[in-house]
């Protein structure tokens, strides 16, 4: 697993002025998700992504 989750993809050609991904990233943060954008390259998309945090982590706050 790479540590992270892809909520929703935007193409990164988008109208000027228009931030949908940063927008869409904004509405999950105030509904208490850590989301972030990141750029994929490979497909010119942006990516609203959520971290999962690492599994040694995980596992101790199960303890």
């Amino acid at each position: 697993m790479n540590g992270r989750v892809v909520l929703e993809r935007f193409p990164a050609g988008g109208p000027r002025g228009s931030w949908p991904a940063e927008e869409f990233a904004r509405a999950r943060r105030q509904e208490g998700r850590p989301a972030e954008v990141v750029m994929d390259l490979a497909s010119d998309a942006f990516l609203v992504i959520v971290r999962e945090p690492e599994e040694a982590e995980a596992m101790a706050a199960v303890a």
